[in-house]
């Protein structure tokens, strides 16, 4: 059953974020543009930006901001995409030191017209970050790679130090959410990943509001450990525009405390779960305090 259309809900007073303001959200807004970058916490609308951005944390997202898929949630914009700017890596790789970045997370649009799926740039910005920090840790949030084994491959052989990919929802509400997606093979890039570099943590998140049930998420967690996930997130779908898909619900501090402990018990090794969390909430004291020795 597909989600059906509703009367626009009130926010509840527990789900708000601050504005952005403040020096360093102001000096990192300058350098994205000086450098010519484009962030997910911009292009996707993330609530966190101004929290985020005041203590330093940015997600970097290349091959530009036009994805080639209609996710039904996203705010990015979709259409024919930009060509790919092989001298990103560099920029990138400058902007985290201008930051003084100990931990940098990079993401991509669906670039679904490349034959790796943009593996390859993630391959050159892990790259380009290490030669310049080699101290900086790197965490990548990827997608499906249209479930290309030999596309994982090229991301791992360049060594990140968290891979991340979304499932995002529950499979039954997959056909309206995720367009040109398969929850099956989310799961299988991210069983794959860990196989090919086992000691690696992985990482996945799911937005929760969109009409699911708590037993269906429980279910999508207990999938995600079966394939080795190491660390889950889990947040408030938040409607960018009257465009996107409705909000069915907002779900309560206390069922995402519930889940947290649930996600516990299964065995992830650290969760994020709270109406405010996205994908790379606090990535960088989630991937500091995993390692080799507690990953699946």
């Amino acid at each position: 059953m597909l989600v059906s259309i509703t009367p626009k809900l009130e926010r509840p007073k527990w789900l708000r974020a601050p504005a952005p303001s403040g020096e360093n959200y102001r000096e990192l807004k300058g350098l994205i543009e000086r450098l010519r970058l484009h962030t997910v916490c911009e292009s996707a609308a993330c609530p966190n930006v101004g929290e985020c951005w005041n203590q330093r944390t940015a997600t970097f997202m290349i091959l530009g901001n036009v994805c080639t898929r209609r996710c039904g949630f996203c705010a990015v914009q979709k259409g024919a995409p930009l060509p790919v700017d092989y001298d990103e890596p560099r920029r990138v790789a400058e902007a985290v030191e201008a930051m003084g970045l100990r931990f940098a997370v990079i993401t991509s649009v669906n670039r679904d017209d490349r034959e790796d799926g943009g593996a390859e740039m993630f391959a050159l910005v892990i790259r380009a970050i290490r030669d310049r920090l080699p101290e900086c840790g790197v965490e990548v949030l990827v997608p499906d790679f249209q479930g290309s084994h030999a596309a994982v491959d090229i991301v791992m052989d360049a060594a990140p130090d968290v891979f991340n990919h979304n499932t995002e929802t529950v499979p039954r509400l997959y056909r309206q959410v995720r367009m040109g997606a398969r929850y099956e093979r989310s799961l299988d890039v991210l069983g794959y990943a860990k196989q090919a570099a086992p000691r690696t943590p992985t990482k996945s998140g799911l937005m929760l509001g969109l009409g699911e049930g708590i037993d269906e998420v429980l279910e999508v967690m207990r999938d995600l450990k079966a394939h080795n996930v190491d660390i889950l997130t889990l947040g408030q779908y938040l409607r960018p525009s009257p465009e996107h898909l409705p909000i069915v619900r907002f779900v309560t501090p206390g069922e995402f405390a519930e889940l947290k402990s649930a996600g516990y018990e299964m065995g992830f090794v650290h969760v994020e779960s709270g109406p405010l969390v996205r994908s790379s909430y606090h990535a960088a004291s989630a991937g500091s305090a995993i390692t080799a020795d507690t990953v699946s």
